[in-house]
């Protein structure tokens, strides 16, 4: 599944990458650079960082389904207390 971005979420990030850029690399990169980081990112990052962020997922709502019939049972048969 391809990671698609909102065009401004994208301008966003170039900023970022383009201050990451000249804060802790002491290096100016325009646009187009920034673009190419950030196309690698999502191709080569952006999957890893996704699958496990849907493993996570699936965890927390597999360890609530288990925990489904204690969280959520009724005794039946209730009316006539003994």
């Amino acid at each position: 599944m391809a990671i698609t971005l909102s065009d401004h979420t994208k301008k966003r990030l170039r900023a970022s990458i383009q201050r990451y850029f000249d804060e802790e690399l002491d290096q100016k990169i325009g646009d187009l650079k920034a673009n190419l980081v950030l196309d690698y990112c999502l191709k080569e990052i952006g999957p890893c960082v996704y699958n496990q962020a849907i493993s996570d997922a699936q965890t927390y709502f597999t360890a609530r389904v288990a925990d489904l019939e204690a969280a959520c049972y009724e005794r039946e048969f209730g009316y006539w207390k003994r």
